[in-house]
């Protein structure tokens, strides 16, 4: 056994005995005494699913929350086990159980673009705010190479997830206008509980879950509870693709009139980041394996290109390491406080303080493939070709190996490396007053301050083999009886074209009034709020600098590095936002529900901000959204069904070059959006449940006439007009159906279930020129609950190994396919399965 396996085996080893003593002390206590504040932790049971009587504290106002059936707007929640049997493969891939929610995980664990249904955002996830105990994460939804479910991971302290869908959203917490998903964390018992888990995955995953419950003194609670990982990953880069743990704890108090909660997290995890692959596309939307690829668990990312030295990043120069990935340390401290202060009057508030580094290490598509042949000597731009002087080249491997054969299919990626050092402060502080029976006002503060610390360096176009696990190559040539370096030691081809240091510091700040004003069956709810954001950032200036003096060394004559000064931006915008909702109870099972409301999405340090001037900064995207619903649970159904409409004004178009660099004026467009979400399940026994969740969506971009310019190396340069074209990388059509099934015996209960998912046609950017087709996935999952402490979890997903695309190259505007129908593209993950052992106690 080796040495790398021993370490694995003792860090999980170790994290099993840290929660030894607790397991011991838990088989010796005693059964709670009659009356105990606070239940045990109960077996999990998924057959009780949530129900409209459900307390939901995300988007509304009211003093411990709101009943599902009260809601006026669409909200999905998920218990610890609902989110187990989604079997998510990242934070993010949980958002796939809300109807009109689309994340793309197909990039890896972390920096998923995630859609929504309606919502023009078309890559990483502008529209999307990750909540812990009520507190966003961080005061900007998204940066460049970074979403909030970058920086979070599931694990067993998790209690539940609270997803809810625009609405009252533009009004609470942050403001967001797209989605928000809440994850609310365990917190302690009477009696002391926990689990602890060890999972196995065909990847060669290696998991310890570990949980602890228990009291402190009268009235006091706390948790303690992670994960440790290593896996190798269904894409095997042949390092660990995924490595690292979480540990959580809580301390929490009980008071005859309200209740205090701390918590703290230590997030520490590496994670491959998958660049797409290359296909063979045919005709507009099918596409295939490219010979010597295995599109469903190849990758690039290899052992000959991890290690690098980048000399054009920030300060003169840095190592980096694929291994990696696009991971996070990053520490979170935070409290909620809610009291009840007598006649009428309620406080609460919510802090969260967190920092630290969500760092990328990564290849990024550039061109598509070629023969080193033709790479080297022809001019062809669909694969970036050099165009040298017939004969005049040597190439070879740069790890040993001799000369690269002619024939030999290469390319040139992007070995990108983004250090992001991130810090965020936030408060959110409410009182109510309740004015007259059943009627009750609500005056909020919100605050945050955070800032941004990046060193980029962008471009690093790195020639290599195109094959798995990729080889670099090294080429010099002659000319004029000179010896040219085509590329340095290590197969780059430069040293970035974006090697930039920004800092960025903003406070937002926000007031809002929320009046709830229930009549009867009636319940009125009108919310306003005004925010403002200060940001400022600032951005070194570039000059092209020869590295070493030596114009024989093409790769490093004209590297763009920092020359001392920098670009200030100042960015101080306020707006208003406002939503109106009401809902009416037909019945004690029914309801129905209109919503209305405006808001609007402010830019961020990179989009929007980085790139322009004070006063010339982009317009705010705006949303107005109307939205109507109906809610019905019965002993067989349930039924969550709502439809929308919704406009966006002030979307931004930037051109770029197929480096990603902007090289021409932004211009702005709108969309129009009109579409039916539905969750629903149907028991017609106590056994047997059918569920869907699904979409539908008529989604088009709007007010813009204009052909829009577009830089395309594959195809030549251009224009698009977008008016009426499909909003990008949404599908028209989205649903998964899971029926399942559940057998009891005298030791305990097996449920099995299937996931039937379908995704329809979608396209890669808004010129609607990539189609990139639809698929469906076939998932499965087996929980057997063994006598009162053992349960044992079987689960897999994609078990047909569906070859499906979530999106094309990126850093291509427009069709993306090139000679021969060759495609660089993101598909599925191939079949993965995993086996649970769990100890609950």
């Amino acid at each position: 056994m080796n040495t790398k396996h021993l370490t694995r085996l003792a860090l999980s080893a170790a994290i099993a005995a840290t929660l030894m003593p607790a397991f011991a002390l838990a088989q010796d206590a005693a059964a709670p005494a009659s009356g105990s504040a606070r239940n045990a932790q109960a077996k999990p049971d998924a057959s009780k699913a949530k129900n409209l009587d459900q307390v939901v504290v995300t988007g509304n106002a009211a003093t411990g929350g709101l009943k599902k059936i009260d809601t006026s707007y669409s909200v999905t929640t998920a218990t610890a086990e609902q989110i187990k049997m989604a079997n998510p493969k990242s934070t993010a891939d949980l958002l796939k159980i809300a109807p009109g929610l689309w994340p793309e995980s197909t990039g890896g664990q972390t920096g998923a673009n995630i859609e929504i249904a309606g919502f023009p955002g078309g890559g990483d996830a502008p529209f999307n705010t990750v909540q812990l105990m009520g507190s966003p994460l961080y005061g900007m939804p998204t940066l460049s190479f970074f979403e909030q479910t970058s920086i979070f991971r599931l694990d067993d302290t998790v209690e539940r997830a609270e997803i809810v869908l625009g609405g009252p959203s533009v009004v609470f917490a942050d403001g967001q206008i797209g989605a928000t998903e809440n994850f609310i964390l365990k917190t302690g018992t009477d009696t002391p509980s926990g689990s602890i888990g060890v999972t196995y995955g065909n990847e060669n995953l290696r998991r310890v879950d570990g949980f602890y419950s228990f009291p402190i003194a009268n009235s006091w609670y706390g948790t303690v509870g992670g994960f440790y990982r290593d896996s190798d990953g269904v894409r095997d880069p042949k390092f660990s693709a995924d490595k690292g743990g979480q540990l959580t704890a809580t301390l929490s108090h009980d008071s005859d009139n309200g209740t205090m909660t701390l918590y703290a997290r230590r997030l520490d995890d590496k994670n491959q980041f998958i660049t797409p692959i290359p296909l063979i596309q045919s005709g507009t939307d099918h596409f295939s394996a490219y010979p010597g690829f295995d599109p469903l668990t190849d990758t690039y990312n290899g052992p000959e290109i991890q290690h690098v030295n980048l000399p054009g990043y920030p300060g003169g120069g840095t190592r980096a390491n694929l291994a990696n990935g696009r991971g996070a340390k990053f520490n979170f401290f935070g409290g909620n406080f809610d009291y009840d202060l007598g006649g009428g009057w309620n406080v609460s508030d919510k802090f969260l303080i967190d920092g630290g580094d969500a760092d990328t290490n990564a290849l990024f598509s550039g061109t598509n493939p070629g023969s080193l042949n033709d790479m080297l000597y022809t001019d062809g731009s669909s694969i970036g070709a050099f165009n040298l002087a017939p004969g005049s080249a040597t190439a070879t491997y740069v790890n040993g190996g001799g000369v690269v054969d002619p024939n030999q299919s290469v390319i040139h990626q992007g070995w990108w490396y983004i250090h992001k050092h991130l810090k965020n402060m936030s408060n959110d502080f409410r009182l109510s007053k309740e004015i007259f029976e059943g009627n009750t006002l609500t005056g909020g503060i919100y605050l945050a301050h955070y800032t941004m610390n990046d060193k980029w360096a962008l471009g690093n176009q790195m020639l290599m083999t195109n094959t798995p696990n990729a080889r670099p190559i090294q080429v010099t040539y002659q000319e004029n009886g000179q010896t040219k370096y085509l590329t340095d030691g290590q197969g780059f081809l430069d040293y970035g074209g974006f090697n930039i240091a920004q800092h960025g510091t903003a406070t937002n700040k926000a007031f809002y009034l929320s009046d709830v004003w229930r009549i009867g069956k009636w319940l009125f709810d009108l919310s306003g709020r005004v925010e403002n954001q200060n940001a400022t950032n600032n951005v070194c200036n570039l000059a092209n600098k020869n590295l070493d003096g030596n114009d024989n060394t093409i790769y490093d004559n004209k590297v763009p590095v920092c020359d001392g000064t920098y670009a200030r931006t100042e960015y101080d915008k306020t707006h208003p936002s406002w939503t109106f909702g009401v809902n009416y109870e037909l019945a004690d099972n029914m309801s129905v529900y209109f919503r209305a409301n405006r808001g609007a999405h402010f830019d961020d340090f990179d989009n929007g901000i980085r790139g322009n001037t004070t006063g010339n900064t982009a317009p705010m995207q705006k949303i107005q959204n109307f939205e109507g619903g109906f809610k019905y649970q019965s002993a067989q159904w349930f039924l969550d069904l709502s439809a929308y409409h919704r406009q966006f004004i002030g979307l931004l178009y930037q051109p770029t070059d197929s480096g990603g660099v902007p090289n021409g004026p932004q211009s702005t467009y709108g969309s129009d959006s009109k579409g039916i979400n539905v969750n629903t399940a149907w028991s017609p026994t106590e056994a047997l449940k059918f569920q869907l969740v699904g979409n539908y969506l008529d989604g088009h971009y709007s007010h813009n006439n204009s052909c829009l310019p577009y830089t395309n190396p594959v195809t030549g340069d251009g224009c698009a007009l977008i008016n009426g074209v499909q909003l990008q990388r949404q599908p028209k059509v989205r649903y998964m159906f899971t029926p399942s099934y559940k057998i009891p015996f005298s030791w305990g209960d097996v449920l099995a279930f299937v996931t039937y998912t379908h995704v329809g046609p979608h396209t890669q950017d808004i010129s609607g020129l990539q189609q990139l087709g639809s698929y469906h996935t076939w998932d499965f999952g087996v929980v057997a609950n063994i006598e009162q402490n053992w349960q044992l979890r079987l689960q897999g997903t994609n078990m047909t190994n569906e070859l499906g695309l979530t999106e094309s190259n990126s850093r291509i505007f427009g069709a993306a396919s090139g000679t021969n129908g060759v495609i660089l593209a993101r598909p599925l993950e191939g079949r993965e399965v995993n086996v649970q052992v769990k100890y609950l106690f």
